[in-house]
């Protein structure tokens, strides 16, 4: 791989990263309803999934998605119907004034460990993760010249970069945290952000690989 292939894999990575996605608004929204040291709890719980998909995309899991749509389509359909979930609990959530932590974790338990599971559930909930590793990785690795060592190389290029928007949102969302403490605030907040999440189901539950 020469400097200029790494440079072009870092600059549409970079694009592909800040585009707006089910990932960086749950960041985003964890981030204003607990502050950015919880949203770091959601951002490895999404880094983990994704690092999982990448790794089992190399294996060739990617190509046998693609050869098989029905297996794609089932987990497309699973995943969906989870990111509609979460977009009903925010709906949902009950809010109070001055209690800028109303939202899906105020029906859930909110730990650690709950804001991480959820991340990754949120992560692994998109498919297309795999098949995008799949088509997109070996653009920028020459076969001839130890594809695992370049493989290793732009995936820590893209954890780098995807780590570096997360907390981009997060610091944006913790911003937000201020306006959240009226509770017709926080409802219009929970309701854009669980109609989001459910704008995102209803787009998986329709595309096509």
């Amino acid at each position: 791989m020469t400097l200029h292939t790494w440079w072009l894999f870092f600059a549409m990575t970079f694009v592909v990263s800040a585009t707006p996605g089910p990932n960086m608004l749950l960041v985003m929204s964890t981030s204003a309803r607990f502050g950015v040291r919880a949203a770091v709890a959601t951002m490895a719980g999404c880094m983990s999934s994704l690092l999982v998909m990448m790794g089992v995309s190399a294996a060739g899991v990617g190509a046998l998605l693609h050869a098989f749509p029905a297996v794609f389509d089932v987990l497309r359909v699973v995943g969906a119907l989870y990111l509609a979930y979460l977009g009903v609990l925010c709906w949902r959530a009950p809010v109070q004034e001055g209690a800028p932590e109303a939202g899906i974790a105020a029906i859930e338990q909110h730990s650690r460990w709950a804001l991480y599971r959820r991340g990754a559930l949120v992560a692994a909930s998109n498919p297309k993760a795999m098949l995008f590793a799949a088509a997109f990785f070996p653009q920028f690795i020459r076969p001839d010249s130890a594809p695992l060592v370049q493989f290793a190389v732009l995936l820590a290029t893209f954890t780098v970069i995807e780590v570096s928007w997360y907390f981009v949102y997060a610091f944006s969302g913790h911003k937000l945290s201020r306006y959240l403490k009226r509770a017709a605030v926080m409802r219009t907040f929970n309701r854009v952000t669980g109609g989001v999440f459910i704008g995102f189901a209803g787009l998986m539950a329709v595309v096509r690989d």
